[in-house]
């Protein structure tokens, strides 16, 4: 049995070198898309929080201090909807459609309650603040990683574990 300080259970980035590039790629190309590093990485830890992904937070907390983002910010990020005169509206939108995505069973399947699991109200309301190309890029961002999170979690990569 491993512990947290141990290894991986197994070697995924050298045993799919094929995947892991290619992930790495998309991830590299939705943050340089999305323009922003501070936003970008309240959405890496958003998702990464939800996930329970103790490497992917610790990476993007460093990643978050380095970008500027204060520890309040940080510490506060996991109760951002009671914390809101800490996070822009746009921010806000960003995060409410990460927690939409990450989890999509909060939304309902129902088309008569906003059609589908994402509902559309989280959708518009980031549409409102983001261009279509951002928004693909949001988008972008939040699916990476989540399969980064879920590999980690999976894989139980051990913080500081290179990948």
């Amino acid at each position: 049995m491993t512990t947290a300080t141990d290894s991986a259970r197994l070697a995924f980035y050298k045993l799919a070198p094929g995947v892991y590039q290619p992930l790495l790629n998309a991830h590299i190309a939705a943050k340089k898309g999305l323009g922003d590093p501070v936003l970008a990485e309240l959405v890496l830890i958003r998702a990464s929080q939800i996930n329970h992904c103790a490497f992917c937070l610790d990476m993007h907390v460093k990643d978050a201090r380095k970008a500027g983002v204060s520890e309040e910010r940080i510490h506060l990020l996991n109760a951002w909807e009671e914390a809101t005169g800490h996070y822009t509206a746009k921010e806000q939108a960003a995060l409410a459609l990460t927690e939409a995505v990450t989890v999509l069973t909060w939304g309902s399947p129902r088309p008569e309650a906003g059609g589908g699991f994402v509902p559309d109200a989280v959708y518009e309301r980031a549409a409102a603040h983001f261009d279509e190309r951002e928004l693909a890029h949001l988008i972008a961002l939040i699916t990476t990683i989540n399969m980064w999170n879920r590999i980690n979690v999976t894989i139980r990569q051990p913080i500081g574990g290179g990948a």
